[in-house]
């Protein structure tokens, strides 16, 4: 039963930050499920489990997100379509070829994308909750090729790559947050089809701990998405940035 409940509580913690920032998740709860289990006695994931059960709970994560944000002129389709094809694309790709890496391999490949997207959190980003959302355009190739490379990163660690798409969209991109925040979880879920597809191709998933998050998933992101949709934009983005920080610090810490 203590390992019902440890393994809930973190899915519950992570898919509400996940409706709430527009991520998939899997950037709280991959250093939660490596170190909170033994903290309570309970035995340890190995980095190639993490990565298959986070793949399997940020797909049904962004579910909830995009369900809950469906309405309000937040999703931009065109900017869904053209990085959620791409990124579909490289996650299955990195998800599949993640079997030939070490734990090693895998942990360092998160680190600099967590690293990646803290950098860019901070970079500033004036003036773009000013534009109208049906007058937001963006350069098209460039978002498919941020995407296909992402895909493929994130497709490794068994993540969906919105911790790093939405920076991407917002500093790079120039997207509003709230769209940020909106499409990139319709995004997240079109990359998480790819890399639960290449974690489960190659038996990198236990099953029971990923439905167990499944069902946190699908409580929690809902709820995080209509708190995210009240609070500032700035206050989202902040949150993102620290949260982002504080685990790309974690991870370095670790590997060194």
């Amino acid at each position: 039963m203590d390992y019902i409940i440890v393994i809930f509580l973190i899915g519950f913690i992570g898919s509400f930050i996940s409706g709430m920032l527009g991520i998939g998740g899997s950037i709280i709860k991959y250093p939660m499920l490596l170190f909170i289990p033994p903290l309570f006695g309970l035995a340890a994931f190995t980095a190639h489990e993490v990565a298959g059960i986070s793949a399997i709970q940020v797909f049904f994560a962004t579910i909830g997100g995009v369900w809950a944000y469906r309405k309000g002129g937040y999703l931009n389709k065109k900017l869904i379509i053209y990085m959620g094809t791409s990124i579909l694309i490289g996650s299955f790709l990195g998800g599949f070829g993640s079997k030939l890496m070490s734990e090693n391999g895998i942990n360092l490949i998160y680190g600099i994308l967590a690293l990646l997207a803290a950098v860019m959190m901070f970079i500033p980003k004036k003036g773009i909750d000013d534009i109208p959302l049906n007058e937001v355009n963006f350069n098209k190739w460039l978002a498919a090729g941020l995407a296909l490379i992402v895909g493929i990163g994130a497709g490794i660690v068994g993540a969906a790559g919105a911790f790093l798409l939405v920076p991407i969209m917002l500093v790079v991109l120039k997207i509003p947050t709230r769209m940020t925040i909106a499409s990139s979880l319709a995004i997240t879920f079109i990359s998480s089809i790819g890399s639960t597809a290449g974690k489960m191709a190659t038996g990198q998933v236990d099953y029971f701990p990923a439905m167990i998050m499944v069902i946190a998933s699908l409580i929690a992101a809902p709820i995080g998405a209509n708190v995210g949709k009240k609070m500032n934009t700035k206050v989202l983005q902040m949150m993102l940035a620290v949260l982002i920080l504080a685990t790309a610090t974690k991870i370095w810490v670790d590997i060194l």
